[in-house]
């Protein structure tokens, strides 16, 4: 028998909200308290690539702490590494031991001090960061049940959910290849698109580039090829959360989805934001999953376990914010779209995992999966702009005089989050952003802008 996910994340002395740490900058940091400790992979000018954790405005090496011989044994080596795939495969236990060393080393000013943790900070603006491990698979899924009754009802008025939408999480798999750090520029997909009544298609640009704000869901422990993850185990298979923009091409989208679904309307470039959120840290922002409205069916006996019902959803809040080029010219602060609750979504993530893996399919150490669009019932809080604009026919009055109905060369879309709960010390995913360009050589392969 499974030992239940929960209990795999406990609530410890390093959620304290009394906790400070000697990094000044940490203490009362928006994203990065010592509550925190999200792990991403950076590098300094033009050295290698290696794993370090966000404490404020600084980066702790990891890889650092590994050749100063001050890490406990088990982890030195997977610290050198220039992917978080190993430490993302790490048993719950075994991260949680390496968070409990960090909050220690980070917290006690004698102790960090004597093992040299000074000399291994790291200036965060001074850095590069990187996608955060090997992604092998990716796929997408469609939890957000706002944003499918709101795409849906522009299709089909009268039945904007199809009939499995209660009974499946919705997914399909997407292109790991092009999924880029934030701070990474994108470049205007062209494709096949139908233009109003017309017998034949076009091909050119996308006139309808949208975003769409989600979570990135990282696998850490994965299964066998055929060994199926129960929904009580799910949870110890997630490894930490991310910020996702799964950029997509409307008109592209609409033309060429029938009969098998996403194709290049969303493969030319997903942005992930470059910090993963342990689940460890996200231990105090767990809470119940809302129930379901009266008269919706319960979900199968696979995907039902009453922890993940009682502490699966999130306390987190995301929003996404653009800035045009002319409101970058003018130095103007980013307008926000939108802002709203991640308990919007309809399937937990551990029931993305469960399902995923339920025909036997095997999940991999690094593998990401996108929650899907999370919008929430009302307009000021959609999250894509096809939702907000009324697919284009009501566009976005911007403080400066621009509208938008989506997204146009020279805007940069900025998605944030926090966890917040009770008393606890509210932590951050730090930022995902990316500015649309025409131009392909601003592209630089494999990096991003400093966090």
């Amino acid at each position: 028998m499974t030992v239940p996910a929960v209990d795999a994340m406990p609530v410890d002395e390093t959620h304290d909200p009394a906790l400070r740490s000697w990094v000044a900058s940490a203490n009362g940091h928006s994203d990065f308290p010592i509550q925190n400790l999200p792990l991403g992979i950076f590098s300094v000018a033009e050295d290698t690539p290696r794993p370090g954790v966000a404490i404020g405005d600084a980066i702790l090496d990891l890889a650092g702490c590994a050749d100063a011989n001050i890490l406990p044994p088990p982890f030195a080596e997977i610290c050198r590494a220039p992917t978080l795939n190993a430490l993302m495969a790490l048993a719950p236990a075994d991260r949680r031991r390496l968070r409990a060393w960090l909050s220690r080393m980070l917290s006690d000013a004698q102790v960090g001090a004597g093992a040299g943790l000074a000399s291994m900070l790291h200036d965060a603006a001074a850095c590069t960061m990187h996608l955060p491990a090997r992604i092998g698979d990716y796929t997408d899924f469609y939890v957000g049940i706002h944003h499918a009754n709101n795409v849906g009802r522009q299709f089909r008025p009268d039945n904007p959910l199809l009939p499995n939408y209660k009974y499946v999480p919705i997914g399909y798999h997407g292109r790991a290849s092009s999924i880029r750090p934030s701070g990474e520029p994108l470049v205007r997909p062209r494709g096949q698109q139908r233009v109003g009544d017309a017998a034949a298609p076009v091909f050119g640009p996308t006139e309808r580039l949208d975003y769409e704000l989600e979570l990135a869901v990282w696998i850490g422990e994965g299964n066998r090829l055929g060994e199926p993850i129960a929904i009580d185990d799910a949870a110890r298979h997630i490894a930490g959360l991310s910020l996702f923009n799964d950029w997509s091409a409307r008109d592209l989208q609409a033309w060429e989805y029938q009969p098998l679904g996403p194709f290049l309307a969303k493969n030319f470039h997903s942005s992930v934001s470059p910090w993963v959120v342990t689940m460890e840290a996200l231990a105090p922002f767990r809470v119940a999953q809302p129930p379901r409205p009266e008269g919706d069916p319960a979900p199968l006996p696979y995907l039902l376990d009453p922890a993940d019902q009682a502490r699966g959803a999130l306390a987190i809040t995301l929003e996404v914010s653009i800035v045009t080029a002319a409101m970058r010219a003018a130095g103007a602060a980013p307008f926000r779209l939108s802002r709203g609750p991640a308990t919007n979504m309809y399937w937990t993530i551990a029931q993305m995992v469960a399902h995923h893996a339920s025909n036997g399919c095997n999940l991999n150490p690094g593998d990401l999966l996108g929650t899907g669009t999370i919008s929430a019932p009302t307009r000021d809080g959609f999250g894509s702009l096809l939702e907000i604009s009324g697919g284009g026919r009501t566009p976005v009055q911007l403080d400066n005089g621009e509208t938008r109905s989506f997204v146009e060369d020279g805007d940069e879309i900025v998605m944030r989050a926090v966890a917040s709960a009770g008393d606890y010390i509210p932590i951050g995913f730090g930022e995902c952003r990316a500015v649309v360009t025409s131009a392909p050589s601003a592209i630089r392969e494999g990096s991003s802008a400093s966090p």
